[in-house]
């Protein structure tokens, strides 16, 4: 079976990343895709309050089973458009080491911190500042393969490039040039 193969668009909160993924959804026409969010798979947990230490527990195994989830649909053969945000190391590192680099097209979503900002606040689902906290940390691996800005480009145009540079991905990918940088001696840096 030859394995799927994966969109995965990296961002702050409320960069663009969902709004991009759904138009990849309408206009990519050579396979039958889907949307893996991280968000959906938040959702999905039970409302109940949770202590702090509790909350980053469950959060931290979420991601994990959502990576998995990624790299098993891939595998079955199924293409994946993913949004996510790599605002600790850890989950970065994780999917180099249970994603195949090479299906990877690793896309970086930008947008300026004062449109992030105003987007937030529009948006009212999100706690104030929670993009402000991840700028520096989500782009801070610096490798993509592609890369686009959502102040610039609409989420139509933005899936429009992607869409145009999907069949040219590079050789080695980026994800591949990161599994090298990060997971070369063989040894897990997850922190």
């Amino acid at each position: 079976m030859t394995p799927g193969r994966i969109i995965f668009l990296n961002g702050t909160s409320s960069s663009g990343k969902s709004s991009i993924a759904r138009e990849l959804l309408h206009i990519l026409d050579d396979g039958v895709f889907f949307h893996l969010a991280v968000d959906t798979f938040n959702a999905m947990r039970t409302q109940r309050t949770l202590d702090p230490e509790e909350l980053d527990a469950a959060l931290r195994r979420t991601r994990m089973g959502f990576h998995r989830s990624i790299a098993a649909m891939a595998q079955s053969g199924n293409d994946v458009v993913v949004d996510h945000v790599f605002s600790e190391r850890w989950r970065l590192l994780d999917c180099l080491e249970v994603l195949r680099p090479e299906d990877v097209l690793f896309v970086g979503v930008h947008c300026p911190l004062d449109e992030l900002a105003r987007r937030e606040q529009a948006r009212g689902d999100r706690p104030r500042g929670l993009a402000e906290h991840q700028f520096d940390l989500v782009h801070s691996h610096g490798d993509y393969d592609l890369e686009c800005d959502t102040s610039t480009a609409s989420p139509r145009e933005c899936a429009q490039q992607i869409k145009e540079f999907l069949p040219l991905r590079p050789t080695p990918t980026a994800f591949t040039r990161l599994r090298a940088r990060y997971l070369s001696d063989g040894t897990r840096m997850i922190s």
